[in-house]
């Protein structure tokens, strides 16, 4: 089993970069497979929107919580790792435009060896959306539109596109990602959220399918309606790699177990807002629990 990890954004510690470094580092020497990053451009203040995921409605950091750039944050933590894979649980999709998105992941991806997969979603906050410019109702739209663009750009030399929210003729944009996917230069990218449309998503489009948090029950329905999607998609749905959440207290073998049988091939593990020499602490005896070692130094990519 795969098991990633998610920076302390609680602790208010993610925009600093020597601690930043330090957690990094000691996830990599526990021998945690990935950290993973998380997107919001702006929180609206006040904002209505009810989160999804909870039942307060209200998502579970302080509106202004630090919450760095994702892809610049990878950036700066892959020069100070070498084999830790990097995430994003996840970018918001329809605030970027396919041109300028896929040259950040590309170049993120050739700097650091291979070690990105990009998590996408439609995002949730209505006025985060809105502010970028973007029709939420479009967002799922967007999305679809999205991926094909990004992956014509990483897969063809000279490359055109013609969708409904974005289209380009004839260009040419390098660096290449240093993985390959399907056979051709390619990040791998993972969708996020927790709807129908987007166990679909996974299906249809996604080299993997991130629907933490929900329900054993509800996880099953998700995950048959991904393998449906992929199904009707002529692709295989062994193929879409699952990462399904878990908190740091909870790391254990049997809870590793339980994920396993629930489908899961990689357990995204959740921080709280403990400070940074307890947190070490608790990473430490995580990954003792359920015996991950030490990976390694001889090389970044899988």
């Amino acid at each position: 089993m795969l098991v990633g990890i998610l920076p302390p954004y609680r602790s208010g510690i993610a925009s600093d970069a020597e601690s930043m470094v330090r957690f990094a580092r000691h996830a990599e020497a526990c021998g945690f497979e990935s950290i993973y990053t998380v997107e919001h451009v702006v929180v609206a203040a006040g904002y209505t929107t009810r989160y999804p995921y909870s039942d307060t409605g209200r998502m579970p950091l302080p509106e202004d919580c630090e919450l760095p750039d994702p892809l610049e944050l990878l950036a700066y933590l892959a020069a100070s790792t070498t084999t830790l894979r990097l995430g994003t649980g996840v970018l918001i999709g329809p605030h970027h435009h396919p041109l300028v998105l896929a040259k950040r992941l590309a170049t993120l991806d050739r700097l650091s060896g291979g070690r990105l997969q990009a998590g996408l979603g439609v995002g949730w906050m209505r006025e985060e959306l809105e502010a970028t410019g973007v029709d939420p109702s479009t967002r799922g739209r967007r999305l679809d539109d999205l991926i094909p663009a990004m992956r014509a750009v990483w897969r063809d030399e000279v490359a055109t596109h013609h969708g409904d929210f974005f289209r380009f003729d004839d260009v040419r944009s390098h660096p290449k990602p240093a993985q390959r996917c399907g056979g051709v230069a390619g990040v791998p990218i993972h969708i996020g959220g927790h709807s129908r449309a987007a166990a679909q998503r996974a299906g249809r489009l996604g080299d993997g399918y991130q629907p933490i948090g929900l329900a054993p029950d509800l996880l099953a329905v998700r995950l048959a309606e991904m393998r449906s999607a992929a199904d009707g998609a002529g692709r295989d749905p062994a193929s879409i790699e699952v990462t399904l959440g878990c908190a740091l207290g909870d790391l254990t073998t049997e809870r590793i177990e339980a994920l396993r049988r629930a489908g899961a091939h990689r357990v995204l593990v959740g921080t709280g807002g403990e400070d940074l020499g307890a947190l070490l602490d608790s990473m430490a005896r995580g990954a003792d629990a359920v015996g991950l070692s030490a990976p390694d130094s001889g090389g970044g990519g899988r």
